[in-house]
């Protein structure tokens, strides 16, 4: 049986799934296993696996390859994931005011 938390797990992996639609299935399983690796807790990705291999869970084959480790090798290193990120230094902030006085 299910409960509210667990049900929760799955709609957020189901979240996850419909963002990365639209991207192949390499950049897609790579990118979630990004994002469930920097996001979410050790447990939260045991018990949604669990979930998965028990059948309890119904979730998108990516997600549960991303949770398995199943990352194409291609797709290993420096360009993991299709979600290009960029850092903002303070030439793109400008200054920021401290709040210690």
């Amino acid at each position: 049986m299910s409960t509210a938390e667990d049900e929760k797990l799955d709609h957020m992996a189901g979240q996850i799934a419909d963002f990365f639609h639209p991207y192949t299935d390499a950049e897609a399983i790579a990118g979630i296993h990004e994002h469930l690796m920097a996001f979410w807790t050790s447990g939260m990705r045991a018990t949604l696996l669990h979930r998965i291999e028990t059948g309890a869970a119904t979730v998108s084959p990516r997600i549960a390859q991303a949770l398995r480790g199943e990352v194409p090798t291609e797709h290993l290193g420096p360009v993991a994931s299709p979600i290009r990120k960029q850092a903002a230094g303070p030439d793109a902030l400008g200054d920021l005011a401290a709040d210690s006085g």
